[in-house]
């Protein structure tokens, strides 16, 4: 019988599942397939499938909905297979998609914000703002935050929720994480040496960052068939050394990944292999 796993039932060692992406990222896999549709004026459906990945025996389909005017924006499940097609798990991917696109844009970060960036802005405090910042102090030291959001209540609790993590409100940071919705540019410009991690050019008509900001940034996607912006690189070239990334201190860089298939069954082999040990 296959497993069903609720969203109480994902065991997640995130230093684990940044190493076991980073490496999965590394070695690259076919980009897969994302068919989306519209259901409702608000509501999208989305398939992301086959995720695979070298050394897992396994593939993920991914099924889910998509609607910004309730919390949470997305639900859905990812079935778990192995590779003779038997169905492993039946996996709540609100949480886990939350998690995986997080840290995936986190170590995006990582990768290209010069090293000793230490302060951070978040623009758009919702799961996604949160999931990014959680994961990016996973992977280096983050001495400030400071939050930008439509709605100040939410920023507010946002930053309650940092300074728990130990992360206090500071001035605006080295490194921009953002996680809209928006339709138009929210961001122009930003100070040289400044990073911009943007999850939300993710689809067609989504647009976080101005074209005289991309114009003068390096810019990195994980694959260029899926990617919304205009790419120098991927960011599987810059982990195989095939791209240095970032060049000097003063360059702006920019990642902008769409979301694979292959980050959900990285992370679905994860939790998967937790619920069994």
């Amino acid at each position: 019988m296959p497993l069903v796993l609720g969203a109480g039932d994902l065991e997640i060692d995130l230093p684990r599942l940044a190493a076991e992406l980073t490496e999965a990222l590394r070695v690259g896999a076919e980009p897969g397939q994302r068919v989306r549709a519209a259901v409702t004026p608000d509501v999208t459906a989305m398939v992301l499938m086959p995720g695979t990945a070298p050394g897992i025996p396994a593939y993920t389909v991914k099924v889910h909905a998509k609607n910004p005017s309730r919390s949470p924006a997305i639900t859905g499940v990812i079935c778990l297979h192995d590779l003779s097609g038997d169905l492993l798990a039946l996996i709540d991917s609100p949480g886990l998609t939350a998690v995986r696109t997080g840290l995936g844009g986190a170590l995006g970060a990582h990768l290209l914000a010069r090293p000793e960036a230490r302060t951070v802005t978040v623009i758009g405090a919702g799961v996604q703002g949160r999931a990014q910042l959680e994961a990016l102090a996973a992977l280096r030291p983050v001495e400030s935050v400071c939050v930008r959001d439509v709605d100040p209540a939410v920023a507010a609790e946002f930053s309650t929720w940092a300074a728990g993590l130990g992360i206090p409100p500071g001035p605006e940071g080295e490194i921009v994480l953002m996680a809209t919705w928006a339709r138009e540019p929210v961001l122009r410009s930003v100070p040289p040496g400044t990073h911009v991690t943007s999850l939300g050019a993710d689809e067609p008509g989504k647009a976080e960052l101005g074209p005289e900001l991309l114009e003068r940034a390096l810019v990195v996607v994980d694959e260029p068939s899926l990617a919304h912006v205009r790419a120098d690189t991927t960011i599987g070239a810059v982990l195989r050394g095939e791209h240095p990334g970032r060049a000097c201190a003063e360059e702006v860089t920019v990642y902008s990944p769409a979301g694979l298939p292959l980050q959900d069954l990285v992370i679905a082999w994860h939790v998967y292999r937790n619920a069994l040990s």
